[in-house]
């Protein structure tokens, strides 16, 4: 350990290299439920060629490195579950270029997210991937999970916008995988084989992003509904009307409880009979056309059984909107012990996922909270421990949450939209992909790093 120790300080500076109890514990968990993997070393580059340094002696001396970013991850990306080092990106966390002429933008991955969207804003551009952690998640984390977000229904997620991305690989290589262009069909697809990789393939560096137009104005609606059910399919019929809102997000009453509690804010009121709200935002840069736009979407919406129908007038009254529904996930975890789950369905069948979500609970006896971006079928399942014994909660809630997956793709599902894989949800590949599928994937994983220095453990084993 000391001869290990002596070289990554020869690299980076003592300073840099952490072994204190304090670093230790802050990189041995992420926001997966409570896993606590305490790595041996933290190392904090600052460099490219650092990394490279770092990676190549890694490999050649067997040592396992696991990359983090800001540890907001919800599968164990992130955790250190062999111990070993841990590779800290957050001291490379500089914006590098702003590309006004072709709507681009050059950045480190250890730059967090939001601080990216309002640098490019300052130039009118638009960066629209949004992750709830957006206020402390790094770019490079969301590449790595190609996260989304709720405005993904209009914008896309995180490989929508990824161009081109610098890549250390395991044996200290250092490659740059796309080009900064807007079309590429030059060979294989390294850039969007990187995008959700989780850090197993390569440690992305630098990332080049595609950039839009900032829109000049938003419109913001919270609709009460007596049923979720109906909340669901009401989703649908907005978008069979030829209607695109910018966000389109799904919250039953319990989630909007729990968020009021941990915000200590009732301000809006929750009527013992409305089972569930969507958020609807519209945004563009014509406010008469938005008007319209949202009228079109309350109109089909009178189908539907709904409460008033909140118009959100303000800025502070949006910015209070858009709060309670960020916090919905760490809102739901401070109220018991939990799993989360990120299941995601053809967007016509969320009214079925739910359903089912709501009948294992009685079959299993477990409670949930069910957020998420319904716009594009993405569901949230929060499954809350409460009164379940350790036993059934150990034993019986894996086979349950089997069920839930093995459901989620017969309803042509996945058992993952944006948090990934990671180290909870492997178990659970053979749902979503054929033997020979996941073949494919471990002999790309070896073809990378064949002495499996990087982040192994994750996706499969």
């Amino acid at each position: 350990m000391t001869s290990h120790i002596n070289y990554f300080q020869s690299v980076i500076g003592s300073e840099r290299v952490l072994i204190d109890e304090e670093n230790l514990i802050r990189c041995a968990s992420d926001h997966t439920e409570d896993f606590v993997f305490k790595p041996q070393i933290v190392l904090q580059p600052e460099t490219t060629e650092e990394i490279s340094r770092i990676l190549k002696y890694c490999n050649q001396n067997k040592i396992i490195i696991t990359p983090r970013g800001a540890g907001t991850g919800l599968s164990g990306g992130a955790l250190p579950i062999f111990g070993s080092a841990v590779l800290d990106m957050k001291r490379m966390n500089k914006i590098l270029k702003i590309d006004t002429e072709n709507f681009q933008v050059t950045t480190e991955s250890g730059v967090i997210t939001e601080e990216l969207q309002n640098a490019v804003k300052e130039f009118g551009l638009y960066y629209p991937v949004d992750p709830a952690s957006k206020g402390s998640c790094f770019i490079g984390g969301n590449v790595a999970e190609n996260s989304g977000g709720a405005r993904a229904v209009k914008y896309g997620v995180v490989k929508d916008y990824v161009l081109n991305l610098e890549v250390v690989l395991p044996n200290g290589e250092i490659i740059w995988t796309g080009a900064n262009t807007l079309k590429n069909s030059t060979g294989y697809n390294l850039t969007q084989l990187l995008v959700g990789s989780e850090g197993t393939l390569g440690v992305i560096t630098k990332i080049v992003l595609k950039l839009l137009p900032h829109p000049n104005h938003d419109l913001l609606i919270l609709v009460p509904f007596y049923s979720a059910q109906e909340a669901c399919r009401a989703v649908n019929k907005i978008f069979l009307a030829g209607f695109t809102p910018s966000a389109l997000e799904f919250m039953e009453r319990d989630a909007i409880l729990a968020s009021q509690k941990f915000l200590d804010n009732y301000s809006i009121e929750l009527p013992e009979d409305i089972q569930a709200h969507l958020l609807i935002e519209v945004n563009g840069n014509d406010q008469e056309v938005l008007m319209r736009e949202m009228e079109g979407i309350v109109t089909v919406l009178e189908q539907f059984k709904t409460d008033e129908i909140l118009f959100a007038d303000t800025e502070k009254t949006k910015e209070d909107l858009w709060k309670l529904r960020r916090v919905t996930g760490e809102a739901a975890k401070r109220s018991s012990i939990y799993k989360e789950e990120d299941t995601v369905v053809p967007r016509a069948k969320l009214p079925e996922l739910l359903a089912k979500v709501k009948k294992l609970g009685t079959e299993y006896g477990f409670d949930s909270i069910c957020y998420g971006h319904a716009g594009d079928g993405n569901l949230h399942v929060n499954i809350i421990k409460n009164n379940m014994s350790d036993q059934s909660w150990n034993n019986k809630l894996p086979e349950a949450i089997r069920k839930l997956f093995v459901y989620t793709k017969e309803l042509e599902g996945t058992i993952s939209g944006e948090h990934g894989i990671g180290y909870v949800q492997k178990s659970y590949m053979d749902i979503a992909f054929s033997k020979i599928e996941l073949d494919l994937m471990r002999k790309i994983k070896a073809v990378f790093d064949p002495n499996h220095i990087l982040n192994p453990g994750k996706i499969f084993d």
